[in-house]
């Protein structure tokens, strides 16, 4: 008697640990399955301090939404696929739909990471695959080096300009993005200590 043997494709081993790791975020990135744990507290205050920056900046009246642990479907693999701790979208950013809970990349006009133990995805392989996407703004909040790095204006799949700003310092954010916002980078690292 033959025995038939299926073999999991890593988008099929995606969406089952997804299941068995309920508020682990399960990524795809130029092939290669990551998993990241849930956010730490200081991680998930900068993330709430940032949702009230951009509600102040005027973000809504100026056709965006930001919003947390979007998918984000990403041209660089046939699977590939990430979950950025914060997304600037398109206010129909639905009509931009793939598949299960992703959209494509051009309803994204910035993606915000903070670094915890996936820094170097963060910092390497997700640099790559945002700019492979032409996603307009790429910010990282850089716990390993202690700095915000500013990744814009994507052309042939990289990032013509990266800048790096310092604690102490604020990031301005790109005109391009439609509302005038700097994000001082104190707060970025440490979260909302008031």
């Amino acid at each position: 008697m033959a025995v038939i043997q299926h073999e999991t494709t890593i988008a099929e081993a995606a969406d089952r640990l997804s299941k068995e790791l309920p508020g682990h975020r399960v990524e795809i990135l130029q092939g290669r399955l990551t998993v990241t744990p849930p956010a730490d507290g200081p991680h998930a205050e900068s993330l709430a301090w940032l949702g009230e920056q951009f509600f102040a900046a005027g973000a809504r009246q100026a056709g965006m939404k930001y919003l947390q642990a979007i998918g984000l479907w990403l041209p660089s693999g046939p699977s590939d696929r990430a979950i950025p701790d914060l997304s600037v979208v398109d206010a129909d950013y639905r009509d931009a739909h793939v598949e299960k809970n992703y959209y494509a990349p051009h309803a994204f006009r910035m993606v915000l990471e903070i670094t915890s133990s996936n820094w170097s995805d963060d910092l390497g392989t997700k640099v790559d695959c945002y700019a492979q996407a032409g996603i307009p703004v790429y910010l990282v909040a850089d716990h390993r080096h202690d700095e915000a790095v500013l990744y814009t204006d994507p052309r042939g799949g990289e990032y013509r300009s990266r800048k790096a700003f310092k604690r102490g310092t604020s990031v301005p954010l790109p005109e391009s993005l439609g509302i005038t916002l700097e994000l001082p980078v104190d707060r970025l690292l440490d979260g909302d200590e008031d």
